[in-house]
């Protein structure tokens, strides 16, 4: 895979715009699909749809025609468009990848599935996790953390410090790397000297006043 595409990677659903002033609870996804837009007009190298958790939508048809749109805006601007662990829904509208986390799917078996159809992320946040599938050519990409503490996440596990990432890459993992959790712009220097190839954020690009800015600060760090 082109690793590039994991420089400023978004995650985001309708749950991560209650916060803001334009926030409208009968029409959250307006609310995502402008933010979503100004990322991409800004210059997010991928995106990541997640709608879950409290606040986030229920109904499946609303999911759907939610994430037909927002995919529609990412191919607007070459973005890849990557779906949060529904597989199904994945495969439906033939998304770019799939990101699953440890305890959603079997892997290898996932990778059967997909046959190369689309890129496989996963999450993973010991080395333990990392090595089991450093050589599987069926996991493209790693999602590493979380860095920090972070509220965007009500089941997230402990975190794991930005030194883990360069202790991944001392003890030989050589898959491409995508930091993320609690990750402010002032974090990403780090991180990509630490051996990270991007970082993904939510809070950082939702609730900025300047979306422009904290984007063009991730890309220039």
């Amino acid at each position: 895979m082109d690793k590039s595409i994991l420089r400023c990677y978004l995650v985001a659903g309708t749950q991560d715009c209650r916060h803001l002033p334009q926030y409208d609870a009968s029409q959250p996804q307006q609310t995502l699909l402008a933010r979503l837009e100004q990322a991409l007009k800004a210059g997010i190298t991928c995106y990541q749809f997640r709608e879950k958790g409290q606040f986030s939508l229920q109904d499946p048809q609303q999911i759907e025609q939610l994430a037909r749109q927002c995919q529609h805006l990412c191919k607007q601007y070459n973005v890849p468009f990557i779906m949060n662990n529904d597989v199904q829904l994945a495969e439906k509208l033939h998304a770019d990848g799939i990101h699953v986390g440890q305890k959603d799917f079997a892997v290898d078996k996932l990778a059967q599935q997909i046959q190369g159809k689309m890129l496989i992320g996963l999450s993973v946040n010991t080395l333990q996790q990392a090595q089991q599938h450093n050589a599987f050519n069926g996991v493209d990409y790693y999602g590493c953390g979380p860095i920090f503490p972070t509220f965007s996440k009500a089941d997230a596990a402990p975190d794991v410090g930005i030194n883990f990432v360069q202790f991944l890459r001392e003890q030989g993992i050589n898959k491409p790397l995508v930091a993320i959790g609690g990750i402010r712009t002032e974090h990403v220097p780090a991180l990509l000297q630490a051996g990270a190839d991007g970082v993904a954020v939510i809070s950082t690009i939702m609730q900025s006043a300047n979306i422009t800015a904290t984007v063009k600060q991730i890309l220039n760090a």
